[in-house]
């Protein structure tokens, strides 16, 4: 399971991380918007590169963007072969990406909490990280219903929601094909 959610991981996130993009550009293209920097500051902070004032390179900003959004998929992924699949978990994982941001920006002092952030701006961020967690998440599910129903789809299917009686799936049948 782990080496099939590795790579659809990789290929969701990236999908997703694309869509995310464009869904950006377009908004920045109405609302006169300013691309952001802070991916590129993020990364030099992790990885100790230079850091450079005002404009950031573009294949800095690009590396922590996509190399991000396509690390990220894998979790999105890894879901989906669980069985956690379809809206519900898409939502679940809009949150994660949120909060793997603010926990990169925050601790690297590069951004400040969303709480204080305008409201506009706030509503803007988390709007385009739910395009990137539905998107990522509609490609990770339609991957992973390759092989079938996940083991938790497994085990509902005995009887819905958490009983007692119903035991785990044996093993040979918990991870499919």
């Amino acid at each position: 399971m782990i080496r099939r959610a590795l790579w659809q991981g990789l290929l969701a996130g990236t999908a997703g991380g694309v869509v995310m993009t464009l869904g950006e550009k377009a908004e920045q293209a109405v609302t006169g918007r300013p691309g952001s920097h802070v991916p590129a500051r993020v990364l030099q902070r992790l990885t100790g590169l230079p850091e450079h004032p005002g404009t950031q390179p573009l294949s800095v900003n690009w590396a922590m963007h996509y190399g991000q959004a396509a690390l990220l998929g894998v979790l999105r992924s890894v879901m989906a072969q669980a069985g956690l699949r379809g809206p519900v978990a898409s939502a679940q994982f809009t949150v994660v990406r949120l909060t793997n941001d603010q926990i990169l920006e925050n601790a690297t002092g590069v951004g400040a909490p969303p709480p204080t952030w305008p409201r506009g701006e706030l509503v803007v961020d988390v709007l385009h990280k739910a395009v990137y967690a539905f998107v990522t998440g509609a490609v990770a599910d339609a991957l992973a219903a390759r092989t079938g129903p996940g083991p938790g789809q497994r085990h509902a299917a005995l009887r819905p929601g958490r009983h007692s009686d119903v035991g785990p799936l044996p093993r040979r049948d918990a991870y499919g094909r």
